[in-house]
């Protein structure tokens, strides 16, 4: 029977790391089709390459520092339980290649190829596990105190804050740094805009995130003994209020109306396995509200020239999420409790703290040494041309006889 548990839960683990691998398909077509025609090939290259280099930098270095594991054991001790323990690393890194995935669509379409890939590594190997380990492995013993002083520690189910928050908050810095793109804001006041390129490619993005997304929700219980189907009708819930909020508050914008479900979803991930589904509907609605609301001011009103909108998207709507939990989760509004919304504010707080100081960090210091953004000529051309030498659709065709 405890080869069949092991078996099991292996099994289990695996078809959420595979779910949430397919996830990176999405950041990529969703960031192909928002960003222009130009810059298509350099959108789909660089989520792959981002996803390699966060392997790297994840099994070398971060794993180690947020749970105390390596895997330069002998591989007969590797296989212990069927392998558990290495497809848990696979799983938990997909989690944390979301980081370098969701900073990619914010510095879109002016940021240079290997500055970036140098950021992955920093961000993947050092600055994300840092947080993840106090988290989700108690590190420091930060979860110990907020559950002495405030009675329950910072709860994270599948990740608001943790994957999301951070990775939204890592990006703000690096898109602030990088400035926006040439012609975007004019001296005037004048806003030229950028539509998307591609609205199939946009909306098949937000499909696979939206399907891979039960599984980085519902297999974020590890075990299969731990799974329950409250996660899986949270995250679904959650979704629809998001796509509802989005769709009235973007008047039908399909890029808002797609961006609605990824709302709600940023934000259920955190207390899905503790809301009551009434209670994860209406924190999907408040995160559509937020993206709608933030996304508008931060692009209009302060210039933020953010292309996919990853900070209101991720940054805020994951803020949002970890508050939510100690909201909903709680029994007085018909969550399961166990949660403390003090912890909960001030873990997500932590959260953003180490997120920004290390996107500044990182960011601030391969500005100041290689650089950061392309060229006016190369954003001109356009990164495809510029780094890949090639176009999504050449223009011609040549044959030989």
């Amino acid at each position: 029977m405890d080869a069949f548990k092991s078996g099991a839960d292996a099994l289990f683990i695996l078809l959420g790391g595979i779910m949430i691998l397919a996830m990176h398909a999405g950041f990529a077509f969703l960031e192909l089709g928002t960003v222009r025609r130009k810059n298509q090939v350099n959108a789909l290259v660089k989520i792959l390459i981002d996803f390699a280099v966060s392997t790297i930098a994840y099994f070398f270095v971060g794993y180690g520092i947020a749970y105390g594991i390596h895997f330069f054991s002998p591989t007969d001790t590797l296989v212990a339980k069927n392998g558990y323990e290495l497809v848990k690393f696979f799983f938990l890194l997909t989690f944390a290649a979301a980081i370098p995935a969701i900073v990619s669509g914010g510095i879109a379409e002016r940021a240079k190829f290997h500055p970036q890939m140098a950021a992955t590594a920093l961000l993947v190997g050092l600055v994300y596990p840092t947080f993840e380990g106090i988290a989700w492995n108690n590190r420091f013993g930060i979860q110990d105190w907020l559950a002495s002083t405030f009675g329950a520690p910072f709860h994270d189910f599948a990740g608001s804050v943790v994957v999301h928050a951070v990775g939204g908050w890592v990006a703000l810095p690096a898109v602030l740094l990088l400035g926006a793109r040439r012609g975007r804001y004019a001296k005037d006041g004048r806003i030229a805009a950028h539509p998307p390129s591609n609205i199939p490619f946009l909306a098949l993005g937000a499909w696979i995130l939206t399907v891979g997304w039960f599984g980085f929700n519902v297999m974020s219980a590890q075990t299969l003994d731990k799974m329950n189907g409250l996660v899986a009708v949270n995250s679904l819930m959650a979704l629809v209020g998001g796509t509802l909020t989005a769709f009235v508050m973007g008047k039908n914008d399909p890029g808002f109306v797609y961006n609605g479900p990824l709302a709600g979803l940023v934000a259920v991930c955190a207390g899905s396995d503790l809301m009551h589904p009434l209670g994860a509907l209406a924190t999907g609605a408040v995160a559509g509200a937020i993206f709608v609301a933030m996304f508008t001011l931060a692009q209009n009103r302060w210039k933020i020239d953010d292309v996919l909108g990853v900070w209101p998207l991720h940054g805020l709507c994951g803020a949002w999420g970890g508050i939510a939990a100690g909201i909903f989760g709680s029994h007085a509004l018909g969550g399961l409790g166990g949660v403390s919304i003090v912890s909960q504010l001030l873990g997500t707080v932590l959260g953003i703290v180490i997120a920004g100081l290390g996107g500044w960090l990182v960011y601030g210091v391969l500005k100041a040494t290689v650089g950061l953004r392309l060229d006016a000529e190369q954003e001109f051309d356009g990164a495809d041309l510029a780094i890949h030498r090639i176009s999504a659709t050449p223009e011609r065709e040549t044959t030989f006889q």
